[in-house]
């Protein structure tokens, strides 16, 4: 029997066990957000423990957690040294997961077992590659017997958010330097690109004013509405060519830009609108200016008037009109300008 064979029986005679090991796992919640994952790291060192198994508990600073948006951050290294010389390779998984959502069948954290499946969150990604590496390695340990080299599991607790807290963390912090790592995934192949998040803060710098004159000032909350509404918020510069660099643009250029647009598709559509004027000369009818509906010709004498229909009055000049409908000075103000949006990269 070669040591291939060997090493797939030893896997199914431990199969039972590595299921059992993977309900342990799924049955400790970690939900990101809310990324509480302390407490998973805490019984999953305590489950490998009992195979021999010591992993080193790596605590990620509270406050740097919390501002990055999560409760708790533990990951774990599991350090196996076989002997002078060879490679340490690195085995590497996360534990966070996106909350369950709504539709289940099954209780996502009951890992219950129905018709040769088990359900709950994370048996597929990526507590099931804990099971999978930590039993890989008994195996290993158990038929191969390597004499040379390492092997660390590093057990992460920050994908969803993009691993600047997992991996990341214990690289930069120098707690491994591994020669070569295989990360979970669901293609059997070396891969050399990866999905990844752009985490950004966008800062809406408004002008307060007073409730009584509002024109004066500019709301920022409505700047910023008005940008995250936008598509073209985040727009790619050709010019910058293969470099890939990116560029942002103001909400004003924004709001030029797509000023420009309605005016052409108004220009294009040339929607005939006749306004009706009452007494004074206001519009009596607003609902005559919206561009889908007909144009209101003016009446030929020839034609007889309802006798239900208002007598004609004549639009009265700009002088004529009573000090109650004379304009402002505030409403000939033109629009305060829109919110200046500034964009930066943490």
């Amino acid at each position: 029997m070669s040591i291939y064979q060997r090493l797939d029986a030893w896997i199914d005679q431990h199969f039972d066990e590595q299921v059992q090991f993977l309900q342990a796992l799924v049955r400790v919640p970690t939900d990101t957000p809310p990324g509480n994952n302390a407490p998973h790291a805490e019984r999953t060192a305590e489950l490998i423990q009992g195979y021999g198994f010591d992993a080193e508990k790596h605590a990620v600073p509270e406050a740097d957690v919390q501002a990055y948006g999560m409760q708790s951050i533990t990951n774990l290294i599991v350090r196996r040294p076989y002997g002078q010389g060879g490679r340490t390779v690195a085995l590497n998984a996360h534990g966070d997961v996106v909350p369950p959502g709504e539709g289940w069948t099954h209780d996502p954290y009951g890992a219950e077992i129905a018709d040769g499946a088990m359900y709950g969150r994370a048996t597929a990604v990526s507590k099931s590659d804990f099971s999978t590496f930590t039993f890989a390695v008994r195996a290993l340990e158990a038929v191969a017997r390597p004499a040379k080299g390492s092997i660390e599991l590093h057990f992460t607790y920050d994908e969803e958010f993009g691993g600047l807290l997992g991996p990341g963390w214990l690289l930069e912090q120098g707690l491994t330097k591994p020669d070569l790592m295989i990360a979970a995934g669901f293609c059997y192949e070396v891969v050399t690109a990866h999905n990844g998040c752009l985490q950004m803060e966008v800062t809406v710098h408004g002008k307060m004013a007073h409730a009584a004159v509002p024109h004066t000032g500019v709301d920022a909350l409505q700047g910023a509405t008005d940008g995250v509404d936008r598509e073209d918020l985040l727009a790619v510069d050709d010019a910058h060519g293969e470099e890939g660099r990116s560029r942002f643009r103001t909400v004003d250029d924004m709001q030029r830009q797509r000023q420009v647009v309605a005016a052409r598709q108004l220009t294009d559509a040339q929607p005939r609108v006749t306004a009706r004027t009452g007494p004074h000369g206001q519009v009596a009818d607003p609902e005559v200016l919206h561009a889908s509906r007909p144009a209101v010709e003016p009446r030929s004498a020839s034609v007889p008037r309802s006798p239900l229909a208002p007598p004609h009055v004549a639009p009265k000049t700009r002088s004529q009109l009573p000090p109650r409908m004379a304009p402002t000075a505030a409403s000939s103000k033109p629009r305060a300008t829109r919110p200046r949006v500034t964009l930066s990269q943490p």
